[in-house]
């Protein structure tokens, strides 16, 4: 079982990576980790997406900069607490985002439809147990490592 599912993780990594093709440059493998997240939580502050990205503020704060520059993350400040950053995603930032999104949902139907109607519903449902026993949220924000 554990083999069938590193070798599914293979494949959704792959569809994941390639999908990335669709960035042509404009943001980095980590500046696109953290649109995503933003896609997620929505307006955040960087210390929350600092730690759902399992990163340093200081990283985080890197990130956002460049992001702003491209016009991709607006960076605002809490009412009553200016000290506090927030970060979301502008429109070209969420279009990105769904831009990618909607690339790994095609490929996979892609996928999906060289299986015959029968396997495709029980690989669905294979796969909801999976996500059901995982959370929803895992790999979305940070999780402890694993032991190994």
């Amino acid at each position: 079982m554990a083999d069938v599912l590193q070798a599914a993780t293979r494949i959704l990594a792959g569809v994941a990576l390639r999908s990335l093709d669709l960035l042509d440059g404009s943001v980095s493998l980590p500046q696109f980790r953290l649109l995503a997240v933003l896609a997620v939580l929505g307006p955040a502050r960087s210390g929350r997406v600092a730690q759902a990205l399992a990163l340093e503020a200081s990283t985080v704060t890197r990130l956002a900069d460049r992001l702003v520059l491209s016009g991709h993350v607006k960076r605002g400040s809490e009412p009553g607490h200016r000290g506090v950053v927030t970060l979301e995603l502008t429109p070209a930032g969420q279009d990105l985002v769904a831009r990618v999104d909607a690339w790994r949902r095609a490929e996979l139907l892609q996928i999906l439809d060289r299986l015959a109607v029968a396997d495709r519903e029980a690989a669905a449902r294979g796969l909801r147990l999976l996500v059901d026993a995982a959370g929803e949220e895992y790999g979305s924000v940070h999780h402890s490592p694993v032991p190994m």
